[in-house]
């Protein structure tokens, strides 16, 4: 297994949308082990695929190692989610405040569902359906939007996006400055 490189706020290829898994390979086997090391590294409770340049719907996660206030409660229980797709929610909200690996030191209120039914194949290509709420339908939510090409902060009002502008302009300052071409960086 190898940690993988995440992609940060400002890098398009966060805003692509992801193709359909046609089936098991041992590359996508390859891919999970290491999406589900490097959430693990990052202190995450969900890593999708496009966040590490893999534009496949799948997305792992682990809400068990968590309580409701997101402090470290059980041992790992990583979970696959290949394909996965809302099939319904429920009509209240619930707001909850997120972050994301792929967007380090911003949090802000997301309202989302409440309850989600979500459809989704395993690591073991096992179709599931299954109803999920809390903290689950969150991160289920969250990273089912990367796939989409859609992150957390696109979801906020405009007085909330304002408030964290300052931080969303550091964070693509930065990566700009990293992904200057060689030749450029050298005049």
């Amino acid at each position: 297994m190898a940690l993988l490189r995440i992609l940060i706020y400002g890098d398009e290829r966060l805003q692509v949308k992801s193709e359909p898994v046609e089936r098991m390979t041992p590359e996508l086997r390859q891919l999970i082990a290491d999406m589900g090391e490097t959430m693990y590294a990052a202190k995450g409770a969900g890593l999708a695929a496009p966040q590490v340049a893999v534009h496949q719907r799948v997305f792992v996660l682990d809400v068990n190692q968590l309580d409701d206030d997101g402090k470290k409660n059980q041992p790992h229980r990583l979970r696959v989610f290949i394909n996965p797709e809302i099939l319904s929610s429920s009509d209240d909200d619930a707001p909850y405040v997120e972050g994301c690996l792929s967007i380090p030191g911003v949090e802000a209120e997301v309202e989302r569902p409440a309850r989600v039914r979500v459809r989704y194949r395993d690591e073991h290509w096992t179709p599931h359906e299954e109803d999920a709420e809390g903290l689950l339908a969150r991160v289920v939510q969250h990273e089912l939007d990367h796939l989409e090409g859609i992150l957390f902060v696109d979801r906020l009002g405009f007085l909330k996006r304002q408030g964290i502008a300052v931080q969303l302009r550091r964070l693509r300052k930065e990566h700009e400055t990293i992904c200057v071409p060689a030749e450029l960086a050298a005049k």
